[in-house]
């Protein structure tokens, strides 16, 4: 930490050392800095020198991680308990613990009880033990509170009575709840929510929630990841009131989902259906197509609207995708005519990605549209292409952007390595291009046909 000086005269250069600058920073500047390492991080300092003895006491953050100090002569239980002891600041900004080790439940109740006395902001709580932890009811009476992020095995008892007024970020990550409107009822206490992150599993035999119920007036971030693994799809009802949302994330299986306002503000929407759905369900397109046509204010939308033949007979007109420039598909045998629509209905579509998921052939693929039918946009300048087998199809639809994307500057083609990037290249180099401007590379693509998880197995 020192720092080598000189001074220069006529006859000779003098070398001298400057004393430590670091530990001559103030404590608040010196806290700061601690604050980027973890709690355990932060300790290890205080071997320095004496300045720096205590400052770790001083950060108003503890981040503990048992993992990190497994195989110490000390438990992690006792470390901790040790950190706790010593630490002195009354406003904690950040409280965040992982553990994965065996555990009473009354140390749990004591830690987050600790935090809550010491006016935490933000509470991070990851419990991975093998057992259930109910979340103390003091949390839901912190007034000051913002930020809370719940992980594993940890259960929802809600009070009869709260509210959390100064709640802006909620995530709610595969943890367990004691009634089917615990998770609604804890959306309702918290009236100014901006970030709301909900992963949920339904499990076979469990008494899983049917009724997702999210109102909330200044809730502007959503992401829902519903997972599972049962061969039978699970039957839910999710309501959405978010009048203001920009940000909006769904992945997995798709019941009954419904936008209670439209989404006049969206920016950025990612929908990833996952699984079969109900695949003799005649209805079940029109559950998708009704989402898809819900985001059309988005300007970036990434799209994967699942994988059955039912799809076939979805629609999205007569939405239009006015403010859309960016759009990432993740295309199937059954849902070309889906990206096709899209592109009908998305006027000022500058960036398309395609993203390949299939490797079976010759089944709803893309067929040019009959002239006047349709058009594409005239601001696309960018298309990439993922997953290129050099399928009749894929190369007619390579085909139909050169020639009808007026100002295409580039054009990304992803193969795998069992291609020749030169073949494919001097084939697709033979077709016209409206563009005159337009570059087209053939690239080997490591990660191709990058599928998604398939949880009917």
């Amino acid at each position: 930490m020192a720092h080598l000086g000189a001074q220069s005269n006529s006859k000779c250069t003098v070398y001298f050392w400057d004393k430590d600058r670091l530990s001559n920073l103030p404590d608040s500047l010196l806290c700061h800095i601690l604050s980027f390492l973890s709690t355990d991080g932060a300790v290890v300092t205080s071997i320095l020198s004496s300045r720096w003895k205590t400052l770790w006491t001083l950060v108003p953050k503890i981040d503990f991680q048992d993992t990190s100090i497994r195989g110490r002569s000390v438990s992690p239980l006792r470390i901790l308990y040790s950190v706790l002891a010593q630490h002195t600041t009354p406003i904690l900004s950040n409280f965040t613990l992982s553990w994965r080790s065996p555990c009473d439940s009354s140390h749990f109740d004591n830690w987050v009880d600790t935090a809550i006395l010491r006016n935490v902001q933000t509470l991070d709580l990851h419990f991975e033990c093998g057992q259930l932890f109910e979340l103390p009811h003091t949390v839901f009476h912190c007034k000051t509170l913002v930020g809370l992020e719940l992980y594993g095995e940890i259960e929802l008892d809600l009070p009869p009575s709260f509210q959390l007024p100064s709640l802006k970020i909620l995530r709610l990550c595969e943890i367990c709840y004691t009634s089917d409107n615990s998770f609604s009822s804890l959306c309702s206490a918290c009236p100014n929510l901006e970030d709301l992150t909900v992963i949920y599993e339904f499990i076979v035999g469990n008494v899983n929630i049917v009724s997702f119920k999210i109102s909330l007036p200044f809730l502007k971030r959503l992401r829902i990841d519903f997972i599972s693994f049962d061969t039978e799809p699970p039957d839910y009802k999710l309501e959405i009131y978010a009048p203001i949302l920009e940000r909006f994330r769904f992945f997995g299986y798709l019941s009954n989902m419904v936008f209670l306002e439209k989404l006049a503000h969206l920016i950025e929407a990612h929908f990833i259906v996952c699984g079969l759905g109900h695949v003799f369900e005649m209805c079940y397109s029109d559950k998708v197509f009704k989402i898809v046509r819900a985001l059309n204010s988005s300007k970036f939308l990434e799209l994967f609207p699942g994988d059955v033949e039912c799809i076939g007979s979805g629609y999205i007109y007569p939405s239009m995708f006015q403010n859309l420039v960016r759009l990432n598909f993740k295309v199937t045998q059954s849902n070309w005519h889906v990206l096709q629509s899209l592109l009908v209905v998305a006027p000022n579509l500058e960036v398309l990605v395609l993203d390949k998921h299939y490797y079976r052939k010759n089944q709803l693929c893309w067929m040019e549209p009959p002239d006047g039918s349709g058009c594409l946009s005239s601001r696309l300048t960018t298309f990439n292409f993922n997953g290129f087998e050099e399928l009749g199809h894929e190369a007619e639809f390579i085909k139909y952007i050169l020639k009808e994307a007026i100002i295409l500057n580039t054009i990304t083609i992803k193969v795998s390595a069992l291609h020749s990037k030169e073949s494919v290249l001097k084939k697709l180099s033979m077709f016209p291009r409206h563009s005159t401007t337009c570059l087209l590379t053939v690239e080997i693509d490591s990660g191709s046909l990058n599928l998604l998880p398939n949880y009917d197995k």
